[in-house]
């Protein structure tokens, strides 16, 4: 009964991220509705109109932290559920600047209620394979961003329907997790269960190692999901669909998270990271110099860098770190998330004053301090395992 309960509770998880996950892709779609050649909106403009989608998921997170413990983990997925659900209708009105990023802070603040809520959710109810389920809950964000970018071509590039319709589309797997989670008993959090008081927690955030983690954090979000969200304006130029670039890209962070228990017993969380970070700049730089059928290559590279990046990260910090609990996760999620706000806009600044590949040359810089940041990290954790 238990696996029973345990495996809706991880069916409708998903359900919950694919939401999450659809609204990065019809967003990205979206920039070209609302800007210059449509609403009339700069790239800067639509960059500051689409960071609370981050800085709300920020404030989801460092508050949803907390209150998952005070709470539980049913009353911060509820809060997801009616935030996503405004956010959606709302998008539906907007019209404006002030309308697309009112919007877009509400669906930024349910996406991040449902990471703060279903992160725990996933090392209380997997507690031997944490990092492995973590990649498995977050193979339906790339996943879900595979569907939100065919949808979204389907609906405007290939019948030409109203963008309004492909944001409607957000309703169903809204309604589903919804559905599914109805009715549902959840776990205790694993701090509550452990009994892991708030001294210990409050010491494990601000160790070390956690902080070190937070600031790389900070990098590796926004190498992905800056890049990522932008991919209309920094992909027009060089292929004809660039949503289909962004759903090849999440097509292959699918397979890789879907079948990353293997390799993360063979690479640990730490030479993950490492290796993610080098195909990551290697990607970025190809992007900058191919056109046309390469792009894909170059998009492939760089997808391999991404794939494990935000879930890895977690499921570090949740093996090594546990007593940090759901607060240390939603730190995490919050760190990267508000990263990427601050990078939306310079991006877009950078392809209003000179283009998209010189924003994607800049984008390359983190990734490359990452290799360093991660070759020092995999140094510590080898001798910390001799001690």
């Amino acid at each position: 009964m238990e696996n029973i309960k345990n495996n809706r509770l991880f069916i409708a998880s998903c359900f919950a991220m694919i939401t999450t996950a659809m609204t990065f892709a019809i967003r990205a779609r979206l920039e070209t509705v609302f800007g210059p050649d449509g609403v009339g909106l700069t790239l800067e403009q639509i960059g500051y109109a689409f960071s609370p989608a981050f800085f709300g998921f920020t404030i989801a997170m460092i508050i949803g932290g907390p209150l998952v413990d005070m709470l539980g983990i049913k009353k911060i997925t509820w809060m997801a559920f009616i935030t996503h659900l405004i956010g959606i209708i709302w998008t539906l009105m907007a019209d404006s600047m002030t309308s697309l990023f009112l919007a877009t802070l509400f669906i930024g603040i349910g996406n991040g209620m449902v990471e703060g809520a279903l992160n725990p959710l996933m090392t209380v109810m997997y507690p031997n394979d944490k990092t492995k389920m973590i990649n498995r809950l977050h193979v339906w964000f790339p996943g879900g961003i595979v569907i939100g970018s065919i949808i979204g071509w389907l609906i405007m590039d290939v019948m030409g329907m109203k963008w309004e319709i492909m944001v409607g589309t957000l309703f169903i797997p809204l309604a589903i997790y919804g559905i599914m989670f109805f009715g549902q008993k959840f776990p205790l959090t694993e701090r509550a269960r452990l009994g892991i008081s708030s001294k210990d927690m409050l010491k494990g955030v601000f160790s070390p190692l956690f902080l070190f983690m937070v600031f790389c954090m900070l990098f590796t979000a926004a190498s992905e999901l800056g890049t990522t969200q932008r991919i209309e304006s920094l992909l027009k130029e060089s292929v004809a669909a660039p949503l289909l670039v962004l759903a090849f890209i999440n097509g292959i962070m699918a397979l890789g998270r879907l079948f990353a228990g293997p390799a993360i017993h063979k690479f640990s969380p730490a030479g993950m990271l490492l290796y993610s970070a080098i195909f990551t700049f290697l990607g970025l730089w190809l992007l900058t110099i191919t056109t046309g059928g390469m792009t894909f290559v170059a998009a492939a590279i760089f997808a391999m860098g991404i794939t494990f990046f935000w879930p890895t990260m977690l499921g570090f910090v949740a093996e090594n770190l546990p007593k940090t609990g759901a607060l240390g996760l939603s730190i995490m999620g919050g760190a990267g998330m508000f990263s990427v706000s601050l990078v939306l806009p310079i991006m877009g600044k950078l392809m209003d004053d000179a283009n998209a590949a010189e924003a994607l040359r800049t984008m390359s810089i983190l990734p490359a301090f990452l290799i360093v940041a991660f070759i020092g990290l995999n140094i510590y954790m080898k001798k910390r395992k001799a001690v």
